[in-house]
C-alpha cells in the first residue's frame, strides 16, 4: 500500500479523502491556493504545499504544479477526487510520466469517456441506446443551429467536456438558440478550458439514474447499484438518494449489466459512475460517463456498507477488487442532500462572505456530514459554493427521508445564505415523500417550494430581541464591574427614570418584508414582558410574559404557553436567527441613524453577487425592452444574466468585459422613462 499520497483537490472531497487513507495508515499532502491557505483541508493532511493564486487555471488546474508539489514531498500517488483535473487524461499520463500513481483509470479510458460526444459514439456502436442528438465534431454555429432544428427544441446544449451542471443550457426555440449556445460555450470554457459542445434532445419528464461502477486491472467490473438523481435545478444534482424508488429487479439487473459492459468496453480500472435518463416507463438511454468518483457517492457506501475511497485506493496499488458481485447486496435507504452558499429566494445567485457560525447535526449510523468548511473560513468566489452534504440513512426510504429532514433542521449556517431551508421545504414535499420523480420537480412545483417573501415568524422575532438584552446585560455588567460606582443607575442596562419601575428598551429589526419594534420590560433576570404587534408566538398582539434561560449558546423560551429553542447569531447589524425548520435573517435598525434616509435605486441596476463581467451586450444610448440581456456576471463558474426591468434607454454601462465587481455595484444606469424615439 502507499505511505504517502497527494489530494489534487480542495474542499469537502479532499477532507474526505484524508479521512479514509488515515484509517489505512497512509500519509496525505494537501495542495491549496492562496485563497485556501486557512482551508479545512490543509488542516486535515499531514502535509502542505503552496500550488498558486486564488484562480482555479492557476492552481488546482495546474498539473505541472501538482505533479511537482508530489514529488517534492516525497507523494507516491495522486487522488484527483472530483472536479478540475480528475477527468483529465493528460494530467493522469502526466503523473504516469512522473513516476507516480494516478489514482483513476487509464488515460485512455478517460479519453474515451472524456467527451461527452465520442463516448456517446462507443456507446451507440455497442448497441447501448442514446438520446438522439448531435455528437459531431463540426462546432460552427449555423449548422449546430440546424441540427437543432431537426433533432426538435426543446434542445438541450452540454459541454462536451462538462459535468455538474455548467456549460449546460435549453433553448426552447431557434430564436434562443444562439443567446443559450453562446453562454454555454463561454462556462464550458471557463470551467474545463474547452468550449465544445453537443446537442440532444430534452426530455420534458426524465429521471436521472445512475449505476456506480468498479473495476481493478485483472478485468474484473462489478457494479455497486444504482443512484436516483432526478431532484435538479440547472441540471445541477440537488437531493441523491440510494437505491432508486421503485427500481424493479429486472430493471436493476438489466442496467447495471449495461453499465458493466460499458466499463468493460474501454478497460475501466477504478471508480466510475455510468449515468443514464429514464423515461417514466423504465425506457433507459445511456447519458455519459463519469470516470471519476462522483459527489453522491456516500449515499451507496451508506447502503453498501463500503468505502469507496478505500477500493480506490486498493485497486490503484493493483490489488483486485475485495468483493465480487455476488457478495454486493443492497441494506437500507441513503439520502444525500447538498448544501450550498446560494439564495434560492434570488435565482440560486451564490452567496460569498465569511461564515460566522457553523453548527451540523452529529453524526451517527444514521447520519453523516461531509464538509471542509467551519466557523471562520471564507466562502470564495473562485470555487464551486457547495459547503457540506448531509447523508442520511434509515431501513427505509420513509425512515432515511424522515432522519434527513431533523438533520437539516440541525444545520445552521450564519455569515452567508445557504439553501438549507429550501433542502427541507423539497424533502418534506408530497411529491418527493411520495417518490414521484423527475427532473423537473423542482420546476412543477415552484409555489410550493418558493413561496411569497413573509414576515419573520413570532418566535424569531422573540428569539431576537431576547438575545439583544441579553447581549446588553452582559455588556453592561462587564462595564460596570470596572466602573468606580458599580451600583450607579447609569450602569444598569435599560433606558431609565425617576417615579418609574418600567425600564423600556426599543429595538427595530427589519426581515426584508416588514418592520417590528419589540419593547421589553424587564422584571428580572429571567422575566420580561413583550410588547407590540404580533409579539406572541401564536400572532396574537399586546404584551404577553416571557421566560427564558440560556442553555449550551441556545435560548430556551417559554412564551404564550409555548416553549421553544432559539440561537441568535449576531455579525454588526445583522441578526441570524435559527428555531428548528424556522430561520430569519434580521437586521436591527438604529431609528435615529437611519432617520430620513430613502431607499431610491432609481434606474441602477446593481449586481446581485460579487463576479467578474463576462459579457456586455449594450452601450450608452441604446434602446432596451424589458428582458433584454444587458450583462453577463460570472461567479464560482456559473453565469447569471442581467437583464432590463422596462423597456428603456441606457445612460451608461459602468463596466467592461474582464472587470471584478462586488455585490452591490453599479453595473448599468437606465433611465425606463426613454424607450420611445423622440420625435
Amino acid at each position: 500500500m502507499f505511505d504517502r499520497i497527494l489530494i489534487a483537490n480542495r474542499g469537502e472531497i479532499a477532507c474526505r479523502i484524508a479521512r479514509s487513507a488515515r484509517r489505512m495508515g497512509i500519509e496525505t499532502v494537501a495542495v491549496y491556493s492562496d485563497a485556501d491557505a486557512r482551508a479545512l483541508h490543509v488542516e486535515a493532511c499531514d502535509l502542505a504545499r503552496r500550488i498558486g493564486p486564488a484562480a482555479p487555471r492557476e492552481s488546482y488546474l495546474d498539473g505541472d504544479a501538482i505533479i511537482g508539489a508530489a514529488l517534492a514531498t516525497g507523494a507516491k500517488a495522486i487522488h484527483p477526487g472530483y472536479g478540475f483535473l480528475s477527468e483529465n487524461e493528460d494530467f493522469a499520463a502526466a503523473c504516469l510520466r512522473a513516476g507516480l500513481v494516478f489514482i483513476g483509470p487509464p488515460p485512455a479510458a478517460i479519453a474515451a469517456m472524456g467527451s461527452k460526444s465520442e463516448a456517446k459514439s462507443i456507446m451507440a456502436r455497442a448497441g447501448v441506446p442514446v438520446v438522439p442528438g448531435y455528437h459531431g465534431a463540426d462546432q460552427d454555429p449555423q449548422l449546430l443551429a440546424g441540427e437543432a432544428g431537426r433533432i426538435g427544441y426543446p434542445v438541450l446544449i452540454k459541454a462536451t467536456a462538462g459535468g455538474g451542471g455548467k456549460g449546460m443550457k435549453v433553448a426552447t426555440g431557434a430564436g434562443e438558440f444562439a443567446q443559450a449556445l453562446a453562454s454555454a460555450q463561454r462556462e464550458a470554457r471557463a470551467a474545463f478550458g474547452d468550449d465544445r459542445v453537443l446537442l440532444e434532445r430534452y426530455l420534458r419528464s426524465p429521471r436521472h439514474i445512475e449505476i456506480q461502477v468498479f473495476g481493478d486491472a485483472q478485468g474484473n467490473v462489478v457494479h455497486l447499484f444504482e443512484r436516483d438523481c432526478s431532484v435538479q435545478r440547472r441540471h445541477q444534482k440537488v437531493l441523491e438518494e440510494a437505491p432508486a424508488p421503485g427500481m424493479p429487479p429486472e430493471r436493476r439487473r438489466a442496467m447495471g449489466d449495461a453499465a458493466v459492459a460499458a466499463a468493460k468496453a474501454i478497460g475501466y480500472v477504478g471508480a466510475g459512475t455510468v449515468e443514464f435518463i429514464a423515461e417514466q416507463d423504465g425506457t433507459f438511454f445511456f447519458m455519459e460517463m463519469n470516470t471519476r468518483l462522483q459527489v453522491e457517492h456516500p449515499v451507496t457506501e451508506m447502503i453498501t456498507g463500503l468505502d469507496l475511497v478505500e477500493w480506490q485506493l486498493r485497486v490503484a496499488v493493483g490489488e483486485p477488487l475485495p468483493l465480487a458481485q455476488d457478495a454486493l447486496a443492497i441494506r437500507g435507504h441513503a439520502i444525500e442532500a447538498r448544501i450550498y452558499a446560494e439564495d434560492p429566494d434570488r435565482g440560486f445567485l451564490p452567496s460569498i462572505g465569511r461564515i460566522s457560525h457553523w453548527r451540523m447535526p452529529d453524526e451517527d449510523g444514521r447520519v453523516r456530514v461531509d464538509t471542509g468548511y467551519r466557523a471562520g473560513d471564507d466562502v470564495s468566489p473562485f470555487y464551486d459554493p457547495m459547503l457540506a452534504k448531509v447523508i442520511a440513512w434509515g431501513e427505509d426510504r420513509e425512515r432515511a427521508r424522515e432522519a434527513l429532514l431533523r438533520a437539516l433542521r440541525d444545520c445552521e449556517v450564519a455569515g452567508v445564505t445557504t439553501n438549507t431551508a429550501f433542502l427541507g421545504r423539497v424533502v418534506a414535499h408530497p411529491a418527493f415523500a411520495q417518490a414521484r420523480l423527475d427532473t423537473g420537480l423542482i420546476e412543477a412545483q415552484r409555489d410550493a417550494l418558493f413561496p411569497p417573501p413573509a414576515a419573520a415568524k413570532p418566535q424569531l422575532l422573540l428569539a431576537a430581541a431576547i438575545a439583544e438584552l441579553v447581549a446588553l446585560r452582559d455588556a453592561t455588567a462587564a462595564s460596570a464591574a470596572a466602573s468606580p460606582d458599580p451600583h450607579s443607575p447609569w450602569n444598569t442596562v435599560d433606558a431609565w427614570w425617576n417615579g418609574s419601575d418600567l425600564h423600556r428598551i426599543v429595538l427595530r429589526f427589519a426581515d426584508g418584508v416588514a418592520e417590528h419594534v419589540r419593547v421589553l420590560v424587564p422584571h428580572g433576570d429571567d422575566r420580561v414582558s413583550v410588547g407590540g404587534d404580533a409579539a406572541a408566538p401564536g400572532g396574537a398582539g399586546g404584551p404577553i410574559d416571557v421566560r427564558y434561560a440560556q442553555r449550551d449558546g441556545r435560548l430556551v423560551v417559554e412564551a404564550g404557553g409555548q416553549v421553544f429553542d432559539a440561537r441568535v447569531v449576531a455579525d454588526g447589524d445583522l441578526r441570524e436567527v435559527f428555531a428548528g425548520s424556522d430561520r430569519a435573517r434580521l437586521t436591527r435598525i438604529d431609528p435615529l441613524a437611519h432617520a430620513g434616509e430613502a431607499d431610491e435605486h432609481g434606474g441602477r441596476l446593481t449586481a446581485p453577487m460579487s463576479g467578474t463581467v463576462v459579457a456586455v451586450f449594450v452601450k450608452a444610448g441604446d434602446r432596451v425592452e424589458r428582458g433584454a440581456p444587458l450583462v453577463v456576471l460570472e461567479a464560482m463558474k456559473m453565469e447569471h444574466t442581467i437583464a432590463a426591468p422596462a423597456n428603456g434607454r441606457i445612460v451608461a454601462v459602468n463596466f467592461a468585459v474582464g472587470d471584478r465587481v462586488a455585490e452591490g455595484a453599479d453595473l448599468v444606469d437606465v433611465d425606463e422613462g426613454q424607450d420611445e424615439d423622440a420625435s
